[in-house]
C-alpha cells in the first residue's frame, strides 16, 4: 500500500493502534499533542539518536524489521549506560517515496519487539516525507534514582576497567556485508555491460539469455555459513540490560560507564578525558570471539585494531573500585571481563601489547561527520 493514501495521521494511527502503555509513569501515550509522563521520585534520563540511510545503515543488506529493532536497541542501550531503566520512546521518520506501508509496518514490528523485550512504551513521534532516503530519529526516556546514575566522569585512579561480552564482531559483520555487496554490484555491472553489447550487436537470442541470468542474479544469496554470529552482532545488537541487573544483584556500582557504540578506544578516551585520568589496557585481556578472529585473518586485518576501533558492539565499558575485584572476577563466566585499570592523567592512555610494549590509545572509532 502507498503511504500517501493513508496520509501522515492515518499512517501514525495504523502503526500505533495496538500499542498499549505498560509503565505506571506513562500517564498518556500516542493520540494527543504530547505524551504525559509522571516521575515523582526519580531522575529522568533522555537520549536521542538519529540514523540516516547511507550513513548509519544500508537497506541493501539490512531488512526493515532488523532496522527497527536496531534503532530501538541503540537508544535503549544509552539509558542502560547511565545505569537507568528505559521506560518510554518517541519515534520520528522521514520516509522516501520508494517505501511502502508494508515496509514501515516491518520497521515498527522490529522496533516493538525491542521495546517489548525491555518493557518500553512507544508514546509518540512524527512522520514526514524525505527526498534523500530514510531518516530515523528516536528519543528514549528512562529513570534512575539520583544516587544510582553513573556518568562518564566518575573514574578514579586504581579503578578497574571492565567490558561486557566480546568486541569487534559487529565491525567484522559490517566488513563481510560490504564485501558481499561489492561483489554483487560488480556482477551486476558486468551483466549490464554484456547486455549493452548484446543489444548493440542485435543478438536477440543472447539478450534473452542474459536477461534470464540477470533475473537469477537478483535472487542471489551469499553463503554466510559459519559467520552467522558476526551478522547478528551487526544487524541485531542487544542492549545489555542484563548486565545492569547483574551488577545490581551483586552490589557492584560502577564509577563511570558508557556503551561501546563508536569503538572501545573512543569510549576509553571519553571516560579518561571527562574523569581527568589515564588508563592501562592489556591487549591479551580484550575479549574477542573466534569468528571475529577468523574473519579478521581472512580480510588480512589486525583483530586487536578491529576490537579497539570497530564500533557498533553496544557492549558496556565501565570502571569499578579495585575493592570489587573479587566480585567482578566471579562474574567473568557471565561475560564481564577486566581489561585494565585507571591511572593518573599524566601517565596517558596506553595499550599494553602481548609482548609488553606500550602504545598510545588513539580515537580511530566511528565518526559519522568524517568524510
Amino acid at each position: 500500500m502507498e503511504i500517501a493514501k493513508l496520509g501522515e495521521f492515518g499512517l501514525i494511527d495504523h502503526l500505533t493502534k495496538d500499542i498499549k502503555p505498560i509503565n505506571e509513569s506513562t500517564r498518556y501515550g500516542v493520540g494527543d499533542d504530547c505524551a504525559v509522563l509522571h516521575y515523582p521520585d526519580s531522575e529522568v534520563l533522555v537520549t536521542t539518536d538519529m540514523l540516516m540511510e547511507g550513513i548509519h545503515f544500508d537497506l541493501t543488506y539490512i531488512t526493515m524489521q532488523e532496522l527497527g529493532y536496531k534503532a530501538a536497541m541503540v537508544n535503549i542501550s544509552d539509558i542502560f549506560a547511565m545505569n537507568g531503566t528505559p521506560r518510554q520512546m518517541t519515534v520520528s521518520l522521514a520516509i522516501g517515496k520508494r517505501l511502502k506501508v508494508e515496509d514501515i509496518e516491518a520497521f515498527y514490528d522490529g522496533l516493538r519487539k525491542a521495546c517489548e523485550k525491555w518493557s518500553v512504551d512507544v508514546v509518540g513521534g512524527d512522520t514526514t516525507a524525505s527526498y534523500t532516503g530514510l531518516a530515523i530519529s528516536i528519543t528514549c526516556i528512562g529513570e534512575a534514582k539520583k544516587e544510582d546514575i553513573v556518568y562518564r566522569n566518575g573514574a578514579n585512579e586504581t579503578d578497574l576497567i571492565c567490558v561486557t561480552g566480546d568486541l569487534g564482531a559487529a565491525y567484522m559483520g559490517l566488513q563481510l556485508l560490504e564485501r558481499e555487496k561489492s561483489v554483487f554490484y560488480q556482477q551486476v555491472d558486468a551483466m549490464n555491460k554484456k547486455l549493452q553489447e548484446a543489444h548493440k550487436a542485435g543478438n536477440t537470442k543472447l539478450v534473452e539469455h542474459l536477461q534470464q541470468e540477470a533475473r537469477k542474479l537478483n535472487d542471489f544469496q551469499p553463503d554466510f555459513a559459519g559467520k552467522e554470529y558476526l551478522l547478528q552482532r551487526q544487524l541485531k545488537p542487544e542492549a545489555r540490560g542484563d548486565v545492569i541487573n547483574l551488577l545490581r544483584e551483586n552490589n557492584i556500582h560502577p564509577t563511570a560507564m558508557m556503551d561501546i557504540s563508536d569503538g572501545l578506544s573512543s569510549e576509553l578516551l571519553h571516560i579518561c578525558k571527562q574523569s581527568h585520568c589515564g588508563c592501562r589496557v592489556y591487549e591479551k585481556n580484550i575479549p574477542i570471539d573466534y569468528q571475529t578472529a577468523v574473519m579478521a585473518e581472512e580480510l588480512n586485518m589486525n583483530v586487536t585494531t578491529c576490537a579497539m576501533n570497530g564500533g557498533d558492539d553496544y557492549e558496556l565499558l565501565f570502571t569499578c573500585p579495585i575493592g570489587d575485584h573479587d566480585k567482578l572476577d566471579a562474574l567473568e563466566s557471565k561475560g564481564i571481563k577486566q581489561i585494565g585499570y585507571i591511572t593518573k592523567e599524566e601517565l596517558g592512555t596506553r595499550l599494553i601489547s602481548r609482548d609488553n610494549k606500550e602504545f598510545d590509545i588513539t580515537a580511530q572509532g566511528w565518526n559519522a561527520l568524517k568524510e
